[in-house]
């Protein structure tokens, strides 16, 4: 089942916490088209 499937997302993921990378990953498994994503240092 593709939760995400056709969706575009924009992923944000932080350097303490979940980088980028591995929500894409998610993301792309769940049939979403990843547009950007980045990580970032929220400080």
């Amino acid at each position: 089942m593709a939760l995400l499937k056709d969706k575009k997302v924009v992923i944000i993921g932080d350097r303490d916490g979940i980088p980028g990378p591995a929500i894409e990953e998610c993301a792309k498994s769940a049939g979403a088209e990843v547009v950007f994503s980045s990580t970032e240092c929220f400080v």
